[in-house]
């Protein structure tokens, strides 16, 4: 067995050859990466033995926290049983059980279950899928996509197309003539002096005369992030969701909820697109939480209503010819399923519910940093935007600050994840008064250090 045991050092010289995402690939080697090798509940430690908190949750998705021996026997278990099948031609106990109790979780009649590798090819089905619909339906002109400025969801070609974090789009092609970006609907970037209410107007009419300049013929799919989440955390208006779903039913427009990052738990229930803005989607896409990170796993569910809507155009074969090596892992799905026992045992959705508020009050204290305009929380995430130079754009802005925060939290013991000008929080569900007391510290703490060293 291969040595994991080895010091900073060296184990930084052989991450020289780990191409990171977003990486800078001018700049390969250059940067002493902070090294994780082990993971406890609501922390981390590092190669030279440093203990942090998980601020991001690994990347939104630590939902149960780290270190669970019922998802790590799951898995083994697993892989004694039965380590791979193929999901093509016949199917397996884990991937089965895990789509009935997925669709029994679901808002509505999302009730078919597509299994993908992650986040970014559950969304790129979902939208391949709308595709396949219209094209079943015969309206094959049904294509365009509406996504919205600040959005992502995903890094496949298309996934990335429709994302609209526009710096990360630089030296990479895009889909072209094919997806539609509406304006972010952050209120923080609302003109002075208009109302919440007169804002979320505002951008529900972007929604409809963007339908009405393509043509509701042409358009096939809005889809939509109840929170915004690697854009910042930007949470919309109240209402601002469900009149977006009313403006696609009106124009025979399907409505896809990216829930990979709000789903199991992150807003206190297994899916938010319902319980907390009052949205049946036709789409629902998920990853992340879904086995709280410990192996690769995304899922799209389909509504009944678009299953039967193609079978009632004809009694011909209707081949979704779209699928993954990897579709239904049993080891993941046995990995998702231990992850549901634990939130249903240990009651994590209603643990959420009742610790947001106290999450919610200790972090909005960071208001009163000069540096911070503006806190927005919602659920188990949270955004912390700073502004040292309030002219330059919201993506460009003051992320060498937010870097220098990252670092000096870590120091303290808490690791950030500064996305441009905002530092993001996502820890594990299992966080307690305590631990979110400990985690607003040494955040307050990072910020007044880089504040001191600007």
């Amino acid at each position: 067995m291969t040595e994991l045991k080895t010091d900073t050092r060296t184990l930084r010289d052989m991450d020289k050859r780990f191409l990171h995402p977003w990486e800078d690939v001018t700049d390969i080697g250059s940067e002493g990466r902070t090294i994780i090798t082990k993971g406890d509940g609501i922390y981390i430690t590092d190669s030279d033995g440093n203990r942090m908190i998980d601020g991001p949750g690994g990347m939104w998705c630590v939902n149960a926290g780290h270190g669970r021996r019922e998802i790590i026997d799951a898995v083994a278990e697993q892989m004694e049983n039965l380590s791979y099948f193929s999901p093509w031609s016949v199917s397996a106990s884990p991937a089965a059980i895990l789509a009935d109790r997925l669709a029994g979780l679901a808002p509505g009649d999302l009730n078919h279950v597509f299994f993908t590798t992650g986040g970014s090819t559950a969304v790129d089905s979902a939208l391949r899928f709308v595709f396949f619909y219209n094209n079943c339906l015969g309206r094959p002109e049904k294509k365009q996509i509406i996504s919205r400025i600040g959005a992502y969801h995903g890094s496949t070609y298309l996934t990335a197309s429709c994302s609209g974090k526009m710096s990360e789009k630089t030296n990479m092609d895009m889909a072209e003539g094919l997806v539609h970006l509406l304006p972010s609907p952050k209120p923080g970037d609302r003109s002075a002096g208009m109302s919440i209410e007169d804002f979320c107007d505002a951008k529900i009419a972007d929604l409809e005369n963007k339908i009405n300049e393509i043509g509701a013929d042409r358009v096939a799919v809005f889809i939509a992030e109840p929170v915004l989440a690697s854009g910042g955390v930007i949470i919309p208006p109240d209402g601002y969701y469900k009149r977006c779903r009313e403006v696609c039913q009106k124009h025979d427009v399907l409505f896809i909820a990216d829930e990979v990052v709000t789903a199991f738990g992150r807003l206190g229930h297994y899916f938010a697109s319902e319980d907390v803005f009052g949205v049946q989607p036709d789409i629902l896409t998920t990853a992340k939480g879904l086995t709280s990170g410990y192996l690769p796993l995304g899922a799209m569910l389909v509504s009944d209503r678009l299953i039967a809507e193609i079978k009632s155009v004809s009694n011909e074969a209707r081949n979704f010819y779209s699928g993954f090596t990897y579709s239904g892992h049993p080891v993941a799905a046995a990995a998702a399923l231990a992850n549901l026992d634990i939130f249903e045992r240990d009651q994590l959705l209603e643990h959420v519910r009742d610790i947001s508020p106290y999450f919610e009050k200790r972090l909005m204290e960071l208001q009163d940093l000069p540096v911070v305009c503006e806190v927005r929380v919602k659920g188990l995430m949270a955004g912390i935007e700073c502004t040292l130079d309030a002219s330059a754009p919201d993506e460009t802005r003051d992320c060498a600050f937010t870097l220098k925060v990252d670092k000096f939290c870590q120091e303290l013991g808490l690791l950030v994840r500064p996305v441009y000008n905002t530092c993001v929080m996502s820890p594990p569900l299992t966080i307690t008064q305590t631990q979110i007391d400990d985690l607003v510290q040494i955040q307050r703490m990072g910020i007044e250090k880089a504040i001191r060293e600007t």
